[in-house]
């Protein structure tokens, strides 16, 4: 092959690559995304603050049923004391496409005991801009039950 062949074919290679790595990235930091504003959701809940966990909450502040239960819930569940997450199970590990689902997450407040409830989730793929909307937040559920 002549010289300037393999170095198109190099920086070809390079440049998909790097493309790859890129769109698996972003599409992997989903995850991470999801467990970042659940514990911000956490917060709010523990602070009490309803309108916190509604800001947080799009689909649910649009729905009275479920701004309603909402603040009724948060009520129940202030406490003082620091939020710990012990165990987060994101909706998805890796979507290519938007997709809806429901992260499970174990957490107490201070010293408390576990509290358990499922996230429900919408996440963009990395090509679709790669977003996360939480939707809405479950009662708790059992400490083994699942979403």
């Amino acid at each position: 092959m002549r010289r300037p062949a393999v170095v198109t074919a190099i920086a070809f290679g390079a440049v998909v690559f790097l493309t790859i790595s890129l769109v698996l990235a972003r599409g992997l930091s989903g995850a991470g995304a999801e467990r970042s504003q659940t514990l911000e959701i956490l917060r709010a809940q523990a602070r009490g603050d309803a309108d916190a966990v509604l800001a947080r909450l799009a689909a649910c502040r649009r729905v009275a049923a479920c701004a309603a239960v909402t603040r009724r819930r948060v009520a129940r569940l202030r406490a003082p004391g620091d939020v710990d997450i012990l165990s987060f199970q994101p909706s998805a590990r890796l979507t290519v496409g938007t997709r809806t689902g429901s992260a499970r997450v174990a957490w107490r407040i201070g010293d408390g005991g576990p509290i358990v409830q499922c996230v429900r989730v919408r996440r963009e793929g990395p090509l679709q801009g790669g977003g996360v909307d939480l939707l809405s937040i479950s009662a708790p559920i059992a400490l083994q039950g699942t979403c």
